[in-house]
């Protein structure tokens, strides 16, 4: 198998083992004050990182519920297995695996899968976004007035002073709308298909965002911290958008409108 069907077929037998199992008992784990694992995100991580190490064992692997494993080849996996944990934890089927390839420090390979829809996000760089086979665009939505946003609020957002609710209400008093999914590998997809217009979140982590920061970048999309600097993985503020209403975003996060 070749780099991209590895990555499909790991997201594939993780997510519908996910599927297989949503609704029924579980360990939870806190890592946090709300910041939860399952032992499903672990069932998950090992198929895929089993399946990666069986076909490269020279490559490096940095996935959300382990310690990084450094490769001797200049290849990088970035793994979130379970990407909505908290929603896998409830039962409400929002979730998703989230898989990238790094190959001298450039994510060049993104991979989402929603197993609940059967949904498949691909990109490979310079090559375009796919759902399913089918190439995908982000939105022509040109005013904020006129935008549906994603979000999401950090883990630590008891014991901080930088928690996004005041962004939630900024962009509140200004967008057509704004959902809080919980996933925010989902969340950018869903702006590389046009279903959101803009996003933007705090404190996200590498796994959270490597696979599907790709998939907006090649359906059209922009991507920068808040105040509009190059996108990094390691990036502590995430803005995402179509391009058309990422000036506004700025503005807004900002406090200059």
């Amino acid at each position: 198998m070749n780099i991209l069907e590895v990555a499909v077929e790991a997201a594939t037998r993780a997510g519908r083992v996910l599927k297989d199992n949503i609704g029924r008992a579980r360990s939870v784990e806190y890592k946090g004050a709300v910041d939860i694992v399952t032992d499903m995100d672990r069932a998950a991580e090992s198929i895929i990182v089993d399946l990666i190490e069986s076909v490269y064992p020279d490559h490096g692997i940095l996935a959300e519920e382990r310690e990084e494993t450094l490769g001797s080849s200049d290849n990088r996996w970035i793994i979130d297995p379970l990407d909505g944990t908290t929603n896998y934890a409830h039962g409400f089927p929002v979730f998703c695996t989230s898989i990238a390839y790094e190959t001298k420090g450039e994510v060049v390979l993104g991979i989402v899968y929603n197993p609940m829809l059967e949904e498949m996000f691909v990109a490979e760089k310079g090559t375009g976004a796919f759902l399913n086979g089918v190439r995908i665009e982000v939105s022509k939505v040109s005013e904020i007035g006129g935008s549906l946003l994603a979000t999401g609020f950090p883990y630590d957002i008891r014991n901080t002073k930088k928690t996004n609710l005041e962004h939630f209400s900024d962009f509140a008093l200004r967008a057509q709308a704004i959902r809080r999914a919980g996933s925010a590998a989902l969340d950018l997809c869903y702006v590389a298909t046009g279903r959101f217009d803009g996003f933007w979140e705090l404190k996200l982590k590498p796994w959270d965002v490597a696979a599907a920061a790709l998939i907006v970048k090649e359906a059209g999309g922009k991507i920068t911290d808040f105040k509009d600097n190059v996108f990094s993985i390691y990036n502590d503020e995430f803005l995402a958008s179509n391009g058309l209403i990422h000036g506004d975003m700025v503005k807004i996060l900002q406090g200059q409108v």
